[in-house]
């Protein structure tokens, strides 16, 4: 199953079209095991893992990382923003009704 997850990841294929002759199983199967494990936490896990072990060999160059805004919370709100005041003098007359 791994390899045919990471195989559909790798190539970009759609689940559907994962060929039965590689010997990973159903595309269907695949999506549903990696649904599993992401739900389990075994992702996470093996990315904690993978730089625990990384990190332990010294071979993390953290003066290459970024942070990746979208999973990052933030601190604070930003200002409340405020409303667009409007330019015209009068407003214009609703056509829909």
């Amino acid at each position: 199953m791994l390899c045919g997850i990471l195989f559909v990841l790798h190539t970009g294929i759609q689940w559907e079209f994962l060929p039965q002759e590689l010997g990973f199983g159903s595309g269907m199967t695949c999506w549903r095991r990696l649904e599993e494990w992401n739900r389990a936490g075994v992702w996470q896990r093996l990315h904690e893992v993978l730089l625990a072990e990384l990190h332990g060999a010294g071979k993390l160059d953290w003066s290459r990382a970024v942070i990746d805004s979208s999973h990052v919370r933030a601190a604070r709100r930003g200002p409340k923003a405020v409303r667009a005041r409007w330019i015209a003098p009068v407003r214009a007359r609703s056509t829909t009704s």
